[in-house]
């Protein structure tokens, strides 16, 4: 499953969205984890490519499912 992450930086003008294969319950623990010790979030993407924000710049995360891909209509 394709998990989609959107990160609030401040002062931002646009969201960061990541693709990626952990879990929801992992990214939220690295995020709370990183805000807590004021380090850095680190999220690689389906693709290898890995992104970093600083812990203290988050206005807020969004996790979850991934709507890539689908086609037609659903229910």
């Amino acid at each position: 499953m394709t998990v989609e992450v959107k990160i609030g930086v401040q002062y931002a003008a646009r969201e960061l969205t990541v693709e990626t294969d952990e879990t929801p319950d992992a990214i939220e623990k690295l995020v709370t984890e990183a805000i807590g010790t004021g380090g850095v979030v680190t999220l690689t993407d389906n693709k290898g490519q890995r992104t970093v924000v600083p812990a203290e710049k988050i206005a807020y995360v969004h996790i979850g499912r991934s709507s890539a891909g689908q086609v037609g209509f659903r229910s």
